[in-house]
C-alpha cells in the first residue's frame, strides 16, 4: 500500500538531522496507545504547550491527549455525544473531537502519515528538500507544524480566501506561505501551484494529500482504532452501530470507515459533500462555504467501491448552524429547548466541517429510520478556535444574532430530511470512481493501471494489514540510528 522501501544514504541523513535536534518519532502503536509513549517523555510533556513548536509534541500526535492547552498528558479518546434534543433524531450521534490535537485539528496526523513513511525509508532528506502543503487549511497548517517538528522547512499552499486565522499562524510556523486564487472550492489552483513549483525548483517534495496513502492509513490505523474505542465505551446492552459519516475531503478520514466496517459489518459508510458542488452526487461543481472539505474532484485515496451513501449538506445551513451553535441567544435558546448546558457549552469543539457532519449524520439517520439503539459515528476535525473571524463576519454581513434567529435555525435542524442523498448501487460506485481519471489520469498523471486496480482488485490494493506494524519497525531503526533523545 505504501512503498517502503529502503534508501540508505537518506536514511542516514535524516537520522543525522533528527539526532543533531534531539527528535525521537512516535510509532504508530504508541499513536493509538499512549499507554506505550516512555515516561521520559511523558514527563517532559508536562512543561510544553499542546501548540508549542517542540518535537517531542510529535507523541501528542493522538486522539487522547488530556484537554488542556499545556502540560497535559493522556486519558481516553477524546469525544462527544449529540442528543436528541440537538439532533431531531433518537439515534445516538457519536463523535471524535480534534480540538485536542496540536494546532487545533487531527490533520496533523494525516501530515504525519505522509511525512514520516518518506523520512524514515531515507526517500525524503530534510537537511537539502523542502516539504510542500497543498491544500485549503487544516493539512497545511498541521504538515508546516510537523515539519517543523521534525526539523524540516516547509512550503504551504492554500486558496487566498480562507479564514485569516490560517494564515496568520502559518506565517509563524512555514518557510513560504503561497495564496492561491479562490477559496475553499478551488482545489485545482492548489495542484496548478504544485506543478509551477515542480517546474521550477528541484529541492521540493510535494505531500499531496488527495493522493498520498499515507493519510488513508494514519486514518485507517489510528482515528479508526479511536472510534471503536470510543464505541466501545459508550455503546450499551441491546445497541447496534450503524456506521460512519464523514465528510469528503481528502478522504483521507474515510479509512477509519474502512476499519469500522471490517470489524462491523452491517455497518454503513456515508460521505458528504457541499449542495452547491455536488461532484460525488451529480458528477457537478460549483463553490460552497463549508471550509475543510474541498471539492470538484474524487481523491485518488477515496476507497469508493466501500462507499454506500452520498449526502449532499446545503452550506447555507451549515452557516446557520454556525451561528447557532456559537451565539449567546442560541445557545440560550438550545438550553431552553432541553439541550443539556454542559453540553451546549462544549459545542464550540465543533469546526464548521464538523456542523456539515452533524447535519449529513442527521441525513443518515432519517434515511435509514435509526431509532435509539442504533449508533451512528463521525469527526469533528477542527473547533470554532479557527473560524472566530467567520462568526465577526456574519455578524457585519447579517446583524446581531437574536433569539428569533435561534428559533429559525433550530427548527431548519430539526426539519432535516432525506433530499439530495444516494444510496450507491454498483454502477453508481463506478460512476464516481471513474471521475478520477479526469483529475488523476489526465491532469496529474497518475497510472491508469492502477486506477483500474483500486476497483479491480480492491481487496489487493487497499490492503493494509502489516503496514503499519513494517512502519514501525522502520520507524524504531530510524531513532535508534538518530539516537533518540538523551
Amino acid at each position: 500500500m505504501i512503498d517502503l522501501t529502503t534508501h540508505d544514504e537518506g536514511i542516514r541523513a535524516g537520522a543525522r538531522r533528527c539526532g543533531e535536534r534531539n527528535i525521537e518519532i512516535p510509532t504508530f502503536a504508541q499513536m493509538k496507545d499512549p499507554g506505550l509513549v516512555p515516561a521520559s517523555v511523558v514527563g517532559e510533556l508536562g512543561s510544553i504547550g499542546l501548540w508549542d513548536v517542540h518535537p517531542r509534541n510529535l507523541f501528542r500526535i493522538t486522539w487522547k491527549n488530556e484537554p488542556v492547552a499545556h502540560g497535559g498528558g493522556f486519558g481516553p479518546v477524546n469525544a462527544m455525544e449529540l442528543p436528541p434534543e440537538l439532533t431531531g433524531v433518537p439515534a445516538r450521534i457519536l463523535a471524535l473531537v480534534g480540538k485536542w490535537f496540536p494546532t487545533g485539528a487531527h490533520k496533523v496526523g494525516a501530515t504525519f502519515g505522509c511525512i514520516v513513511p518518506r523520512l524514515v525509508t531515507g526517500r525524503f532528506d530534510p537537511s537539502r528538500e523542502k516539504a510542500v502543503w497543498p491544500s485549503t487549511g487544516n493539512y497545511c497548517r498541521g504538515g508546516a507544524y510537523v515539519a517543523a517538528l521534525l526539523g524540516c522547512e516547509s512550503i504551504a499552499i492554500l486558496p487566498r480566501e480562507m479564514s485569516s486565522e490560517r494564515f496568520e499562524w502559518l506565517k509563524t510556523v512555514a518557510g513560504e506561505v503561497i495564496a492561491t486564487p479562490g477559496g475553499e472550492s478551488n482545489v485545482k489552483e492548489i495542484f496548478d501551484a504544485c506543478d509551477e513549483l515542480r517546474a521550477s525548483r528541484d529541492d521540493i517534495v510535494i505531500f499531496n494529500q488527495f493522493e498520498e496513502l499515507g493519510n488513508h492509513l494514519w486514518h485507517y490505523e489510528v482515528t479508526g482504532s479511536a472510534m471503536d474505542e470510543a464505541l466501545r465505551s459508550a455503546i450499551r446492552s441491546g445497541e447496534r452501530f450503524a456506521g460512519v459519516v464523514l465528510s469528503s475531503g481528502s478522504a483521507g478520514t474515510l479509512g477509519c470507515g474502512d476499519y469500522m466496517k471490517e470489524r462491523y459489518p452491517g455497518s454503513r459508510i456515508a460521505v458528504a459533500e457541499a449542495l452547491q458542488c455536488p461532484t460525488l452526487l451529480e458528477n457537478g461543481y460549483g463553490a460552497h462555504r463549508i471550509e475543510g472539505i474541498g471539492d470538484k474532484h474524487v481523491p485518488w485515496i477515496h476507497n469508493v467501491r466501500n462507499t454506500d451513501l452520498v449526502i449532499a449538506v446545503d452550506d447555507e445551513l451549515t452557516v446557520r448552524l454556525m451561528r447557532l451553535f456559537n451565539e449567546a441567544d442560541g445557545r440560550d435558546y438550545l438550553v431552553a429547548r432541553g439541550v443539556p448546558a454542559a453540553l451546549v457549552a462544549t459545542l464550540d469543539r465543533v469546526g464548521v466541517s464538523g456542523i456539515c457532519n452533524v447535519v449529513a449524520a442527521v441525513k443518515t439517520a432519517r434515511y435509514l429510520e435509526l431509532d435509539d439503539r442504533d449508533i451512528v459515528a463521525t469527526v469533528f476535525t477542527d473547533s470554532m478556535e479557527l473560524y472566530a473571524s467567520r462568526l465577526a463576519e456574519l455578524s457585519r454581513e447579517r446583524g446581531a444574532y437574536t433569539r428569533d434567529d435561534a428559533i429559525r435555525d433550530y427548527e431548519a435542524l430539526m426539519r432535516v430530511g432525506t433530499d439530495s442523498m444516494l444510496e450507491l448501487r454498483l454502477p453508481d460506485r463506478r460512476r464516481i470512481h471513474n471521475l478520477k481519471y479526469y483529475t488523476w489520469v489526465e491532469q496529474q498523471g497518475r497510472d491508469l493501471d492502477e486506477l483500474n486496480r483500486q476497483w479491480r482488485d480492491r481487496h489487493e490494493y487497499w490492503n493494509r494489514e502489516g503496514v503499519a506494524d513494517r512502519l514501525d519497525r522502520a520507524i524504531e531503526a530510524f531513532n535508534a540510528l538518530a539516537g533518540g533523545p538523551p
